[in-house]
């Protein structure tokens, strides 16, 4: 496709590791699906998802995480109605497949078998061209998936839903002046972003989660508020979910509200960001304080309601949790469903027990327990949606100080120890998203956001005495560039584990700020304790 010759050295270096890697055998299911498309994949060794599953009875749909949900349906009715295309030239990728790997699709275990064999059905079914019920299936499938390109960036807002939503558009007959195919291909098109010498295609975008942190960390600094952060929270407030959306099927009775990570996606606001949200409104005072006091006690609401059964907080679901879901062929993206994670609950504690509640409440008392039932053997907690236990570790630890419960106490200085036993000796922490792949901690170059995540957790954990704060607190200072911004070029945000990273640009920026101002705070409340501040501090506040 870019016109390199097979033999071209960078060509064959690519091949040499594709092979290494176990060739396109080890392909994940979209991957394979896709290249069956171009006859480049046998389709008989992808795996099958039939719209069908839009009428099996009990919500099955809804027990799949809302991201597979907006993947899937769409390419239920591309699969159903796409005719193999040979790519033009027949280009062939032969020399790609291992000689010593089978095809067929991956089985992991007894369980994953059955589903395997139920693949099969599939395709038997689909020989059979039942064309009455397959009709009825694609019908409902197109429903779904327009009725939720409404209020919002594309479907579910990110890439891989709205390429395969215009992908069934195409398929369905839609002309490209049709309004709803000729927005898809306005929000495809808007994510990405070039360049004379470069093109990043980017996931989805997080203008809502960006604005939320930094004027967040603003906020900390205790300074007399600016006029921008009006701005913000005015802003914030007129991007409130007031619609239902998929989370409903399990809260049929909760007042809509929370916020999204996008500009618009209507039916999925979710639960970090509205947190986020409800700590930044804390600080920033928007124009009306009436409407910003009923939208925060709407999100308030919303998120008690949105707990699960556990006791913590997923992203977009509750109880999300039907394990055996994660054993059908197409489940291999590592994220077919939506559990509960330390590091959501953390900030949701923090974001609920800064507005007054305690460890008296209920919800409070079960996110809690969760905390501490999740806990690590060696004091730290997993990240979800960050790498890794660092992240865990810091929204755990400021939940746990947030909900100022006794019980805690034991775990908070568990959490404390393990984030000094991973300091880097040059005073900073990082660390590698290999850590996902091996289950611990994998050490690596000290990055601004994972030091501000280290020190948030050590700060909340009342160890701002000891040498690993004052060491991360120079560290950041000494890193500092002349504009007052950090350099990293470690990935530190988490899509899927061991699928896919994502670069937050800006987290190298917010997050250190809001460390050093959780820092001076810290200080001013300290009349006992002092440090000599690096020359770098007045440029940082300024």
């Amino acid at each position: 496709m870019t016109g390199l010759d097979v033999d071209d050295e960078r060509m064959k270096r690519a091949r040499s590791l594709i092979l290494k890697m176990g060739g396109i055998q080890a392909c994940n299911s979209y991957t394979r699906i896709n290249l069956s498309m171009f006859e480049l994949f046998p389709r008989k060794f992808s795996p099958t998802i039939p719209p069908e599953i839009l009428l099996i009875p009990g919500n099955v749909l809804y027990e799949m995480s809302s991201w597979t949900r907006t993947i899937i349906v769409p390419l239920s009715i591309v699969q159903a109605l796409w005719s193999n295309r040979p790519t033009p030239g027949n280009l062939r990728i032969d020399e790609l497949f291992h000689p010593r790997r089978r095809l067929a699709l991956h089985r992991r275990d007894r369980i994953a078998n059955v589903f395997v064999q139920a693949d099969k059905l599939f395709k038997r079914w689909e020989r059979q061209n039942v064309k009455k019920i397959r009709g009825r299936a694609i019908r409902e499938a197109e429903r779904w998936m327009i009725s939720r390109l409404y209020h919002s960036d594309g479907l579910g807002a990110i890439y891989p839903s709205i390429m395969y939503s215009i992908m069934a558009m195409d398929l369905l007959g839609y002309e490209r002046d049709q309004p709803d195919l000729a927005q898809a291909i306005r929000d495809f098109d808007g994510l990405m972003i070039e360049s004379d010498d470069r093109l990043i295609f980017q996931p989805c975008k997080s203008p809502v989660w960006d604005t939320a942190i930094a004027t967040f960390a603003i906020g900390e600094l205790g300074l007399p508020q600016p006029a921008p952060l009006t701005r913000a929270a005015d802003w914030l407030l007129d991007k409130e979910i007031r619609r239902k959306g998929d989370w409903a099927e399990k809260r049929l009775d909760l007042t809509p509200s929370g916020w999204v990570f996008e500009f618009a996606n209507q039916f999925y606001p979710d639960i970090d960001d509205t947190a986020m949200v409800l700590l930044t409104l804390l600080h920033a005072k928007a124009s009306d304080p009436a409407r910003q006091a009923q939208a925060e006690k709407r999100a308030v609401n919303w998120l008690l309601g949105m707990q699960s059964t556990d006791g913590g907080w997923a992203a977009f679901d509750v109880d999300n949790n039907w394990q055996l879901l994660n054993q059908v062929p197409f489940a291999d993206h590592n994220a077919m469903l939506d559990p509960t994670c330390p590091d959501i609950t953390g900030r949701v504690l923090e974001a609920l027990c800064r507005r007054g509640f305690n460890a008296t409440h209920p919800a409070i008392e079960r996110g809690i327990q969760y905390l501490l039932a999740c806990q690590q053997p060696n004091g730290s907690w997993f990240g979800r949606w960050g790498v890794n236990y660092v992240y865990g570790t810091f929204l755990a630890l400021r939940g746990l100080n947030a909900a100022q419960s006794p019980a805690a106490a034991e775990a908070i200085t568990r959490g404390e120890r393990w984030l000094r036993e991973v300091q880097n000796p040059d005073g900073g922490w990082g660390e590698s998203c290999l850590g996902y792949s091996t289950g611990q901690f994998e050490r690596t170059s000290s990055t601004p956001t994972q030091t501000a995540w280290a020190l948030l957790g050590l700060i909340a954990s009342g160890a701002i005495r000891g040498n690993a704060v004052a060491d991360g607190v120079r560290w950041l200072c000494d890193h500092q560039l002349p504009d007052g911004t950090w350099e990293e070029n470690i990935t530190t945000g988490t899509g899927f584990p061991q699928v896919f990273y994502i670069r937050y640009d800006l987290y190298r920026n917010y997050f250190p700020l809001l460390a050093l101002a959780a820092y001076t705070r810290q200080l001013q409340s300290s009349s006992a304790y002092s440090i000599e501040w690096p020359q770098a501090q007045p440029a940082l506040l300024a």
